[in-house]
């Protein structure tokens, strides 16, 4: 996440602007974030081109949806979110074959976090995580799924870092339990 000067404005002030339509504070969170975005859905994902799409997309569904963000959590951890879930849908619609048909992309193999996040839509794990707790589930996803530290977790979601620790303690034994 990046360091904002005193004099900038916040990534929440930011973010009401582009709420009430302002391109220039869009292009001021894009110049901030879209660079650790990058490098973050990059190592998910094999494919450059895809997670330039994925990033457009991204800061697309700020624009749009910045009226939504309750101001709870950092700002970029509320990027992060929207930036992930666009990368399991756009690996969604991506089908292997069409990947590895592609000449420059020949060479390219998806990557085991690839596999497990189209694999957490369908089978076992699916079934497991959606019988979580809403609270558990949370945090698996805020940091498994996204990939977000502890304290990442715990400022999105408004809870003690401690509290994610254990809650996610308590998702894994359910998880075990629930895929033996």
């Amino acid at each position: 996440m990046s360091t904002v000067p005193s004099t900038e404005p916040t990534d929440a002030v930011l973010l009401r602007q582009v709420a009430d339509g302002d391109r220039r504070a869009l292009e001021q969170l894009y110049a901030r974030h879209a660079g650790w975005l990058l490098v973050r859905l990059g190592r998910r994902c094999a494919d450059p081109g895809l997670v330039d799409e994925v990033v457009q997309d991204t800061f697309v569904a700020v624009w749009r949806s910045a009226r939504r963000y309750t101001g709870r959590g950092e700002v970029a951890a509320w990027i992060w979110g929207i930036g992930v879930r666009r990368l399991v849908d756009g690996l969604r619609r991506t089908p292997r074959a069409a990947v590895v048909a592609e000449p420059q992309l020949a060479s390219v193999e998806m990557s085991a976090e690839e596999r497990v996040l189209l694999g957490v839509q369908y089978g076992d794990l699916a079934g497991a995580l959606d019988r979580l707790s809403p609270e558990l589930r949370a945090v698996v996803q805020s940091t498994v799924l996204d990939g977000l530290t502890t304290a990442e977790a715990g400022r999105l979601l408004g809870i003690p870092q401690g509290t994610v620790k254990s809650r996610m303690k308590r998702a894994r034994e359910v998880l075990r339990e629930e895929l033996a």
